[in-house]
């Protein structure tokens, strides 16, 4: 299907439809920030709050008290941060906990644990060491033992999964030096061999999680490619790879700001000789399992960023009451104290974006694609933010490291590891850009649609005329209920998110008038205006998280026993939420995007060289 601009190049058309082939095209399930995006704010699909039941909070319980008591034991963050080393005894002791099985099914001498019980051991290591998180979650998530459970043959499943529960590691190769993003640039081949029974795999791998210590690697490499309508299309295939076969070598370990524990680097491949019977769900289906596997693999990040939150509040929260200044704490001055406030209202949303996301990937009733994806971009950012006014509000201690701070005799609370490790999470698995890009193409998938039945370049003429008959009548009746008032009055609500929810109904109605108006403007060149879609999918957004912090405050609300109702917090994020959006929707119009991109070129051609004067390069 071609939906893109005539005008672009031929190397981005390309990426574009070697992506929009690998994407999924069907919903089977209803999506609550699919019809967010198209005018309808499907309360019911998120309240009353999910839950788990006792028997299933038990299950997670236990397991987190018996990690926590071991790595409370036996494992110092800092040290590990020091040393960029995690100790052997270590990563021994979680596999003797069954922390590299732990979404495996028993069948597999797994665990079995459901998606919110795994976040919920992710949340609590977070908060502890951002190493260690590493470890598991690239492990578990997006490395061997999800795509393997989804898509894996018996054969596969019965011969890899159960060395999992014995410790083995694995990590998930896509990214290489010159292909990040844009897999089309992807160079690692996989050529079949005379027999036809094996593949034998070159290229180098880059960043890979866990990729210098893995057992076991899914690679994603390019097979031959095949002719579809006269035309050769790239296939990317997903291979198990075992890493002590002949030829495989973890080449170079990187160093970063942050993680200083995770192994991570530059993988070579050099004649990989493996069985045909290792590709994972077909050839050429490589880019597809990628995307299907990062569906539930996001929503890690969302937990973590919760956990590292939570630890922050806590910091933030102490030091704000010890640190004295001009004869008062810190927290009663106004410009700390609402640092404090925004801190906490930013971490209750993610908590509520992450334990939703993660009861809806239990579920299994709803297609999650757009949620997982907003749930990874939204605590990515905001937990980010949370950091920062921590790092902030704790001054040149926020700066010091905790090594140092207990050098000196002070509580070694360690800000700026937290700091250097957290960064990452607003690149990996998806850089921010990246995720409101995919966001956007979801969102206007069904106007796409639409739009292609009518201009679709394989259409007659007759298709043509039904096409546009049909989608004119559709419009026709869509269009004019947008401007409609909701019909739920939201009464069942306290008094203080009743408002919020209302104007959610409103805004969300204006979004999609918003939207479609704008894809009549622009029509096929919309996808290059790319700050107009970041301003769609941030109100989208907002209005996504607005639904899930009142849904969560009033369950919380319910079951609460102490003073500090988080209806309160829930209050304050909507109303920062709602200045964002009113921001946004100003900024569709009136935004100073043409000078900026202007001056970008100039910047580009060297035009601005002069003010680079000065500096030693």
């Amino acid at each position: 299907m071609d939906i893109y601009d005539k005008g672009i190049s031929s190397e981005k058309r390309e990426s574009l439809e070697l992506a929009e082939a690998s994407r999924e095209k069907e919903w089977n399930y209803p999506s609550f920030v699919r019809e967010l995006f198209h005018g309808e704010l499907p309360w019911d699909l998120v309240h009353p709050f999910p839950q788990q039941s006792e028997a299933e909070k038990k299950i997670g319980s236990d397991y987190l008290e018996k990690i926590e008591k071991f790595l409370r034991a036996n494992l110092n963050p800092d040290e590990v941060d020091k040393t960029g080393e995690m100790p052997q005894e270590v990563i021994k002791g979680l596999a003797d906990l069954g922390a590299f099985a732990m979404k495996i099914k028993p069948e597999y001498d797994g665990l079995g644990l459901s998606q919110v019980n795994y976040n919920r051991v992710i949340h609590l290591i977070a908060s502890y060491c951002g190493s260690t998180t590493v470890l598991l979650s690239a492990h578990q998530s997006i490395g061997v033992p999800t795509p393997l459970s989804l898509f894996g043959t018996p054969e596969q499943k019965k011969k890899y999964l159960p060395r999992f529960r014995q410790g083995a590691i694995s990590g998930f190769a896509l990214t290489e030096p010159s292909a990040g993003s844009d897999p089309r640039t992807m160079k690692t081949t996989a050529v079949p061999t005379e027999d036809g029974q094996h593949y034998l795999i070159n290229g180098e791998k880059l960043w890979i999680s866990n990729g210098n210590i893995a057992d076991i690697l899914i690679v994603m490499a390019n097979t031959p490619p095949k002719i579809e309508r006269g035309k050769e299309k790239k296939q990317i295939t997903a291979f198990i790879v075992e890493t002590n076969t002949p030829g495989f070598e973890a080449a170079y370990r990187c160093s970063f700001m942050g993680l200083k524990g995770v192994q991570l680097g530059l993988l070579k491949f050099n004649n990989v000789k493996v069985p045909k019977e290792n590709i994972v769900l077909g050839e050429g289906q490589g880019l597809k399992l990628a995307f299907l596997t990062l569906n539930t693999g996001r929503l890690t990040i969302p937990a973590a960023s919760s956990g590292m939150s939570k630890w922050c509040l806590a910091v933030a929260r102490e030091w704000s009451k010890e640190r004295k200044q001009w004869g008062h704490p810190i927290g009663e001055h106004e410009a700390v104290a609402t640092k404090l406030s925004l801190i906490a209202a930013n971490t209750l949303a993610i908590d509520a974006v992450t334990w939703l996301t993660s009861q809806m990937a239990d579920a299994k009733k709803l297609d999650i694609r757009l949620e997982a994806a907003m749930a990874k971009l939204f605590s990515s950012e905001a937990a980010w933010k949370v950091i920062d006014d921590t790092f902030q509000i704790r001054g040149g201690r926020g700066f010091e490291t905790a090594l140092s701070l207990k050098g000196r005799h002070e509580p070694g609370y360690a800000v700026e590891r937290v700091f250097r490790d957290a960064r990452i999470n607003l690149i990996i698995e998806g850089t921010s850009q990246i995720m409101r890009l995919f966001i956007a193409r979801e969102a206007l998938d069904p106007h796409l649609k639409r739009m292609l039945s009518v201009m679709g370049p394989r259409v007659s003429i007759v298709g043509r005329i039904k096409a546009a008959l049909s989608t004119g009548l559709y419009y026709l009746a869509w269009y004019p209920k947008l401007w409609l008032p909701s019909k739920r009055d939201f009464s069942d609500l306290p008094d203080e998110l009743r408002g919020h929810l209302r104007f959610a109904s409103y805004a969300t109605k204006r979004l999609a008038r918003t939207i479609f108006l704008n894809m009549l403007i622009h029509q096929q060149r919309l996808e290059s205006k790319q700050n107009l879609l970041n301003r769609f999918v941030d109100i989208g957004m907002d209005l996504f998280v607005i639904s899930a912090i009142c849904s969560y405050a009033v369950s919380l609300n319910k079951a609460q026993q102490k003073s500090g109702s988080p209806v309160e917090l829930a209050d304050l994020f909507c109303r920062q939420a709602r200045e964002r959006i009113a921001g946004n929707f100003k900024d569709i119009s009136n935004n100073y995007d043409q000078p900026a991109l202007k001056i970008a070129k100039k910047i580009l051609s060297g035009d601005f060289e002069w003010l680079e004067n000065e500096i030693i390069k």
